[in-house]
């Protein structure tokens, strides 16, 4: 028997190329969660790994950045992995892979295409889980200093005086 292919046929070369093609993050063990594209891996303590994978791409869809990798996603969303929050997020992400069943696709992170999701998430957004995920977000993606250079934010200027003298009255536009 060849030692690199597994009992099902497939060699570990065509599984990851498989689950790559897909777009799709893949558990590599319990409680390990790994992207595809290998930016970013997370070991979760409380979440199914399905479920935080599936806060991650909630994340994306909700505030799109192309230029902001997943990886500031994964730890905007690490919050929901505590033995407090992990409860509300597994009914959460049930309720969205609901939705999703309901639309005709398997789950909210096996749906595809994008304009998809947005469509499913539309018709949450009035739920308290949607409200408490996005509402977490505006401080949990954009309060991480490592993504201020990606939009053009230099951080905060009380310490050098305010703005007023860093750019403020530059009107050299018109």
């Amino acid at each position: 028997m060849d030692k690199t292919k597994s009992p099902q046929g497939l060699t570990r070369r065509q599984l990851l190329s498989t689950a790559t093609a897909a777009g799709a993050s893949f558990v590599v063990g319990a409680g390990f969660i790994a992207a595809p594209n290998a930016a970013w891996a997370m070991e979760t303590s409380t979440l199914k790994p399905e479920t935080f994978a599936t806060l991650v791409q909630m994340a994306r869809d909700i505030y799109p950045h192309d230029k902001v990798g997943d990886e500031y996603y994964v730890m905007a969303v690490k919050g929901y992995d505590t033995a407090d929050a992990a409860d509300g997020a597994e009914a959460g992400i049930a309720a969205l892979d609901a939705a999703a069943q309901g639309k005709g696709f398997g789950s909210y992170l096996g749906t595809g295409w994008e304009r998809d999701r947005v469509d499913i998430l539309r018709g949450m957004e009035d739920s308290a889980f949607f409200q408490q995920v996005r509402g977490g977000l505006v401080t949990g993606l954009y309060n991480q200093k490592a993504v201020w250079p990606i939009f053009g934010y230099e951080g905060s200027s009380f310490e050098f005086g305010g703005y007023i003298d860093r750019g403020f009255n530059d009107i050299n536009w018109l």
